[in-house]
């Protein structure tokens, strides 16, 4: 990440950097392994509590019982149900973030997104694009990329 996400970074407090840093980290990452492991994920959130804890928080599908793969759950209505349910409980942390699959039309590549967000009002955004490989079938990530981001947990 060259220069847009040094202006980011200068910003906004110190602080408030390395906790979205952490959930972008943490995100991509727990993205990846699942990935590899399952070949695809469903949307989740992290946050990261007064203490500098960070959990995973997910919401199961409204059309979980009769989908029969992840393709035919509502990613949309499951990334609504959990900023809801972030934006209920933001008292209990400090910072959030969503994490969820998206497709960069541009590029024709899936992408891992990471929606991050503090209780300062800092917010900050990546992409990180993925494909299978086509000889091997082992997921192959792109370069890491800043992307907009604005409030959605911690708004009136």
């Amino acid at each position: 990440m060259s220069g847009e996400p040094q202006s980011w970074r200068e910003s906004v407090p110190e602080a408030s950097a390395q906790d979205l840093e952490t959930l972008l980290g943490t995100g991509v990452g727990a993205a990846q392994e699942q990935l590899e492991g399952q070949g695809g994920f469903l949307p989740f959130a992290l946050v990261m509590d007064h203490d500098g804890e960070v959990r995973l928080m997910a919401v199961t599908p409204a059309d979980a019982a009769e989908a029969t793969s992840d393709a035919e759950f509502d990613a949309d209505e499951m990334i609504a149900d959990l900023t809801a349910l972030l934006h209920q409980k933001r008292e209990e942390f400090r910072a959030a973030a969503i994490v969820c699959d998206i497709m960069l039309v541009e590029e024709e590549s899936d992408a891992v997104h990471v929606a991050a967000e503090h209780s300062d009002g800092s917010v900050f955004a990546a992409v990180l694009p993925y494909a299978a490989s086509p000889e091997t079938g082992e997921w192959v990530f792109g370069e890491l990329a800043a992307d907009s981001n604005h409030r959605t947990i911690w708004v009136d």
